[in-house]
């Protein structure tokens, strides 16, 4: 399945909504939506609720994303990971970078704290 990414300005932090697959071939329609963001913005909110797949190639843009999120001075934040995917970056040790929530209300509370 390809990926698609749609970009959605909230309030003081702009939300990435991830359709389909991630992996090591999503990297354009990936960075292409971070490019897209404002340098403004402090937050970026991953949403990971329509994620069908997600390999180590994707996870791998997410370490891509996270530096060059934190280079810019904005921090990542995510929602809509199932269970085995918050597994997995707390295996990766991810979630000690980017920001879990369980929805939306709760990560744009985070991002605007």
């Amino acid at each position: 399945m390809t990926t698609t990414v749609d970009v959605a300005p909230a309030g003081s932090a702009t939300i990435l909504r991830i359709h389909g697959d991630i992996t090591g071939a999503s990297e354009a329609p990936l960075m292409d939506a971070y490019a897209a963001i404002p340098a403004s913005v402090r937050s970026v909110v991953l949403d990971f609720g329509d994620l069908e797949y997600m390999n180590s190639g994707g996870i791998g843009l997410l370490v891509t994303l996270l530096v060059r999120a934190q280079r810019a001075g904005q921090r990542l934040l995510a929602i809509g990971l199932s269970e085995h995917y918050r597994e997995i970056l707390a295996l990766t040790r991810l979630d000690e970078a980017i920001g879990i929530h369980d929805d939306e209300g709760a990560a744009l509370a985070a991002a605007s704290a």
